[in-house]
């Protein structure tokens, strides 16, 4: 049997999202902190030995990583080994014999992905395909069939890194705050840039699954994570879902299933 807490740890390349996991699979405790890769082991036991502390929680008894900020996963397992006496289990395609990756080059799908495979399991219902679309650094379309198939997807530039290519060239243009105006139609700088690059992601996202959902035989229910999802909620028509924890439920729901 799995060893309890748990803690899930998912490195991105802009956040890391941290999870603490009782013997029900329930995430106990959850952080968001910002992704350094100049961090040492050392530093990283330090910083989970802190947020540990800082809100009472258990030390974890087990450990699993999703990294697509490397050499971070490394220095994380080391730091488990070393300071917590914990030997964490490192998400990859070729550790996944229960999962079918139909791409290209199989190894060179992201551990994050795989973790989305498996945090979408429980929306599919009656459906035969699941998408999710994961709001990071990059935008991800993940593209998943029932048997925990991971059929392929979409990579697209992310929101705030497609705003700061543009605040980066266009000196004039005020740095904003990426929200929803009231209306698609600006009276002002700030208001139209807030139209153009939330309206006009989600627009982005809404084609994209129109045409992904064209190209599957059967019906597909979509699902909306990572940090820009909370702006996009209720903009995107073809979302039926966000789940914000939905990557780090994944990782708890891949080591349960181990």
């Amino acid at each position: 049997m799995p060893a309890f807490p748990l803690l899930a740890v998912d490195i991105g390349n802009t956040s890391t999202v941290i999870g603490l996991a009782d013997e029900r699979l329930d995430l106990t405790h959850t952080w968001r902190i910002r992704t350094n890769r100049e961090h040492l082991p050392d530093d990283l036991a330090m910083r989970l030995h802190g947020l540990l502390q800082l809100t009472g929680a258990p030390m974890p008894r087990a450990a699993i990583l999703s990294s697509v900020a490397p050499p971070l996963g490394e220095n994380y397992a080391l730091a488990l080994r070393r300071h917590f006496a914990v030997e964490a289990f490192e998400v990859r395609a070729t550790n996944l014999p229960d999962v079918s990756v139909e791409l290209d080059v199989p190894d060179a799908v992201g551990a994050d992905r795989l973790c989305n495979l498996f945090g979408a399991e429980k929306y599919l219902g009656h459906h035969e395909y699941a998408v999710v679309v994961d709001f990071g650094t990059s935008t991800n379309f993940d593209v998943i069939g029932r048997g925990r198939r991971f059929l392929g997807g979409v990579l697209a530039t992310g929101a705030q890194v497609s705003a700061d290519a543009l605040f980066s060239r266009a000196a004039k243009l005020p740095r904003i705050t990426l929200q929803a105006p009231a209306t698609a139609i600006g009276k002002n700088t700030t208001h139209a840039l807030q139209s153009g690059l939330v309206f006009g992601y989600a627009e982005m996202v809404d084609g994209l699954l129109r045409r992904i959902r064209a190209e599957l035989p059967g019906p597909a229910v979509a699902i909306a994570t990572g940090g820009f999802s909370r702006t996009i909620e209720g903009i995107c028509r073809e979302i039926d879902h966000y789940d914000e924890t939905l990557t780090l439920r994944g990782l708890v729901e891949l080591w349960a299933s181990r």
